[in-house]
């Protein structure tokens, strides 16, 4: 039996056919465009990352020449320390060879008088005729001897005030080559003075060049993290932890921080996680501009400020409570490093308490802090302000704490320690 086809069926199938073309057109030219949008964003975020490079090296030999700068400064200092006190030593020498001129000068006064009373009496005694001497005088021969001694005293007196002119010349010798030493030194004070006035000039001018690459990083770092966020939104690119070990893993994958070194981090402050705080805001004593910056953090992740819990004070020490999550980050130290956690796991916003976002974010200020350099760095140590050599994990782990001799002693050869039971986790 043959079947009539119905005339409906004619129109229908074209349509059909051209609706699936253009479905396909959409889709290939939606294809190409989100291709165009993916290479575009990819070549700007090598772009950033090439300019983020150069900015931070720029930093890296600012800051070179700012302690250069500061070491020149502290030399010059010591110079000028050391010239002072020349110029004041000389300046009691002088005082001194001025007051013993004075001494020189009573004594030869002093001589002076009893010299011209001596040849007064001579005088006098000369005068009388040699007749009248002899008539009048009971003892002739005492009377010579009397004469004779006294013209030897006078020569004697003679010899001393010349000795205490001869004295006196030498005095003011020695004190016109201490003022020509003092001046000197002046002379000097005054070239380094104005030396070390061009030093902190350059110095302040550095300051504020490292200041501006510091704001240029952070630009730079800001808008890549916003780049790599749209990446993974347009890639649905995400990474979420099972555990704390994976955790661990995926952030030294993305920072370099050793993976032993973020399991002694994170066994320290937050027992691998388990204590993340038992207190609210308000219990926590967190000041009004963390609380700010908290309430703000709690609004992007749509949750109630009220009911997260936060760190504790610290019963040990003078403190406030209010850290958040397994890296106890506060909540301004959180805000600042919320665009490099979210360009590293793709959660936009990061989450504190969120495994994932809490390990890269205490892995990221780490590798901030130095903790994927090798070897050893010199500090100023906090507990007698001695010059000590520390490993760059440790200097990172004290400014992750906090500067103190606690940090030094304690804190960071505690997570050193227990760094090497990784391998058992």
């Amino acid at each position: 039996m043959k079947i009539k086809e119905k005339k409906g069926n004619k129109k229908v199938f074209p349509i059909l056919v051209l609706v699936i073309m253009l479905v396909l057109v959409f889709s290939q030219a939606n294809f190409f465009a989100r291709a165009d949008e993916l290479g575009d964003l990819q070549d700007e975020e090598k772009s950033l990352q090439k300019d983020l490079a150069k900015a931070e090296k720029a930093y890296g030999k600012l800051s070179l020449q700012y302690q250069q700068i500061q070491n020149s400064i502290a030399s010059v200092q010591g110079e000028i320390t050391k010239t002072t006190a020349k110029i004041n030593l000389a300046k009691e020498q002088i005082f001194r060879k001025e007051g013993d001129i004075k001494q020189q000068e009573t004594r030869l006064d002093f001589q002076k008088k009893i010299l011209e009373d001596l040849i007064r009496e001579i005088y006098y005694a000369k005068k009388d005729s040699t007749a009248d001497i002899i008539l009048t005088s009971d003892n002739f021969s005492s009377l010579a001897s009397n004469i004779d001694q006294s013209v030897t005293l006078q020569e004697k007196f003679l010899r001393l005030i010349a000795d205490i002119k001869d004295g006196k010349v030498k005095l003011e010798s020695e004190k016109q080559d201490l003022a020509n030493i003092k001046k000197q030194q002046e002379q000097l004070l005054a070239v380094k003075l104005d030396q070390k006035q061009d030093l902190v000039t350059d110095q302040n001018e550095t300051a504020a060049d490292i200041k501006e690459a510091k704001a240029t990083i952070s630009e730079l770092k800001e808008k890549l993290a916003e780049l790599q966020s749209d990446l993974n939104k347009l890639l649905g690119k995400s990474y979420d932890a099972k555990d704390i070990k994976d955790a661990i893993k995926f952030a030294s994958d993305k920072t370099g921080v050793r993976e032993g070194f973020l399991f002694g981090m994170l066994s320290i402050e937050s027992r691998l996680g388990a204590s993340v705080g038992g207190c609210d805001y308000k219990q926590s004593k967190m000041s009004s501009y963390r609380l700010g910056i908290f309430k703000n953090i709690a609004s992007e992740l749509d949750l109630d400020f009220k009911k997260l819990k936060v760190s504790c004070p610290p019963a040990s020490y003078k403190g406030t409570g209010g850290a958040m999550g397994a890296a106890q980050f506060m909540s301004d130290t959180w805000w600042g490093y919320k665009s490099t956690v979210a360009s590293r796991t793709g959660h936009n916003p990061p989450n504190p308490w969120n495994l994932t976002d809490g390990v890269m974010a205490m892995a990221s200020k780490l590798k901030n802090d130095g903790a994927t350099n090798g070897g050893t760095t010199k500090i100023t140590s906090p507990c007698n302000g001695k010059k000590v050599s520390v490993k760059w994990e440790i200097y990172a782990s004290m400014k992750y704490l906090g500067w103190s001799c606690y940090a030094l002693n304690n804190y960071g050869p505690r997570i050193q320690s227990l760094s090497g039971n990784y391998k058992d986790l």
